[in-house]
C-alpha cells in the first residue's frame, strides 16, 4: 500500500476510534443468564481506586505528557493484561502507529483506557469487560521489548495514570 494511502488510513482509523469512544451513547448490553451484569455509564464512586494496575510487572517509564502518554510496564511474553476497570471494548486492532496490537476500553462518557503492544488479544469490539478480567497477553508488537503500554484518557486527553491507580484521584 503506498505510504500516502497508509497514512490516510491510519489517520481515519484514529479519528474513527476517537469519535466512537467520545460520542458513543449506546448503552451497555443486558447480559444473558450466567454473564456478568452490565456496567452503568456513570458508576457510583468507590472507596478504593476505581482503576487497577493492568499488569504485575515493574514500571519501565512513567507518564510525562509529551514522549510518554501513559505507563510502560515490564513483563514476559504472554503475561496477563487485565482490564483496569469495568467497561466496553471499543477498539481492537493494530492500525494506530506506535501502539502495535491494542485494545481500548470505554468506561463511561469521560474515561477510556488503552492497552498496547499485546501479543494476543482475548476480547473483541463491543465486549463488556469487568475489572481484573484478562483481556490480552503481553507482547512486543510495535515495541522494542516485551511490555504493556497503558494509558488513561479523560475526555480524550492522556492523563497520568498513577494517581488513578493509587486512588489519589477518583474518576
Amino acid at each position: 500500500m503506498p505510504s500516502k494511502t497508509l497514512a490516510l488510513r491510519t489517520g481515519l482509523v484514529a479519528l474513527a476510534v476517537a469519535g466512537l469512544a467520545a460520542c458513543s451513547t449506546t448503552p451497555l448490553p443486558t447480559p444473558r443468564a450466567g454473564q456478568p451484569t452490565a456496567i452503568p455509564s456513570n458508576p457510583a464512586p468507590q472507596a478504593q481506586a476505581a482503576f487497577i494496575r493492568p499488569a504485575a510487572g515493574p514500571t519501565l517509564s512513567r507518564f510525562d505528557g509529551k514522549r510518554n502518554k501513559g505507563l510502560d510496564i515490564a513483563g514476559s511474553m504472554g503475561d496477563a493484561v487485565l482490564a483496569s476497570a469495568d467497561g466496553r471494548v471499543v477498539y481492537v486492532g493494530s492500525e494506530l502507529r506506535g501502539y502495535g496490537n491494542m485494545v481500548i476500553v470505554k468506561h463511561n462518557e469521560t474515561y477510556l483506557t488503552a492497552y498496547a503492544h499485546a501479543q494476543n488479544i482475548l476480547v473483541k469490539e463491543k465486549d463488556v469487560v469487568r475489572q481484573g478480567q484478562r483481556i490480552a497477553e503481553m507482547g512486543m508488537s510495535g515495541a522494542d521489548r516485551v511490555k504493556l503500554h497503558f494509558e488513561i484518557r479523560k475526555q480524550g486527553v492522556a492523563v497520568d495514570p498513577e494517581p488513578y491507580l493509587s486512588g489519589r484521584l477518583m474518576p
